[in-house]
């Protein structure tokens, strides 16, 4: 687990009355993104558009892109985005990762390390750019098939609220994904992760289905100190089914991480195993297109590959 040392008090209240605020309604802590270029030509042909007819659970029709490396061996991630994008529409949240992120890029620096500061916004420690760079040399990065989908603005952000998003994406996106992009199907190569109101839902819908994802982690996600222990109780159900690797990100400016703090803290108390990495950087989204995908990213490849984490 990553050592972490806290900040000064004023710091931390100040902060935690900025997560109280955030929290309320999950918005991104930033204006809209500026458009970001198009995606490289050969990543960008490997995403495939994936429609989905109105379910029992939705209310409407749902999207997903998907990235499918053609390795038959690759495992899978369902990455979801924040809420900038979901109240932006389907087709616009569907595209979240890849357009409004810059996944693309992320993914093509991860090929051809060494990763260089600029990689990560210049968002990063000498330490931990090194630990990246160290895994890389090791494992050079694989790839993954990544699924993104549609991540809703739920009104009821419980656990139970989260339960028709959850049942689509397992009983509807997994399937299909696997079927088109060739990736593998067990829940041990199966990852779920996502930024801000993508982290919570991530979460919520990763811990309530432990038999179907192997690796479940929060990037920045949106939840509230008051809400730890409903978060560590769904983690030890969870983990009482059956392990699952869980890690929690934030940023040393992000409003959540005191709240972030609090979970860690009532998951340690209750031994539940999990990581907690604190990196540079606010909550928006130059983060995401920093950091925040090449920690999601690097970190489900290598543990979804049975391989160390960097």
């Amino acid at each position: 687990m990553a050592a972490t040392k806290l900040l000064p008090l004023s710091r931390r209240r100040a902060l935690l009355g900025l997560a109280a605020l955030a929290s309320t309604s999950c918005r991104r802590s930033s204006s809209p993104p500026d458009p970001a270029p198009a995606p490289a030509g050969a990543a960008a042909s490997g995403w495939k558009d994936l429609a989905f007819d109105p379910g029992p659970d939705s209310e409407g029709p749902q999207r997903a892109l998907l990235l499918a490396p053609g390795d038959a061996t690759a495992p899978l991630l369902v990455a979801l985005h924040g809420r900038g994008e979901a109240v932006r529409g389907v087709d616009v949240g569907a595209r979240g990762w890849r357009d409004d992120y810059g996944l693309d890029t992320t993914l093509e620096r991860l090929r051809s390390p060494p990763l260089e500061p600029g990689d990560l916004g210049h968002m990063v420690t000498r330490e931990r750019l090194a630990q990246l760079n160290a895994s890389l040399a090791a494992h050079p990065y694989r790839g993954l098939c990544i699924a993104t989908p549609f991540t809703p603005d739920l009104r009821d952000r419980s656990v139970e609220g989260a339960a028709g998003f959850g049942r689509f994406v397992v009983e509807r996106l997994l399937p299909r994904a696997r079927a088109e992009g060739g990736c593998l199907a067990a829940r041990e190569a199966t990852g779920i992760d996502g930024v801000s109101l993508g982290g919570r839902i991530a979460l919520l819908v990763g811990l309530s289905h432990p038999d179907v994802f192997g690796a479940v982690g929060a990037l920045q996600p949106a939840v509230r100190a008051g809400e730890a222990e409903m978060f560590s109780a769904l983690a030890r159900r969870a983990m009482e089914r059956r392990k699952v690797a869980l890690r929690l990100v934030s940023s040393e400016a992000d409003p959540f991480l005191p709240a972030i703090q609090a979970i860690s803290d009532r998951l340690r108390q209750d031994g539940v195993a999990h990581e907690l990495l604190i990196v540079p950087g606010p909550h928006d989204y130059s983060w995401n297109r920093g950091p925040g995908g090449v920690e999601m990213v690097l970190w489900h490849e290598r543990v979804l590959r049975g391989l160390s984490p960097p």
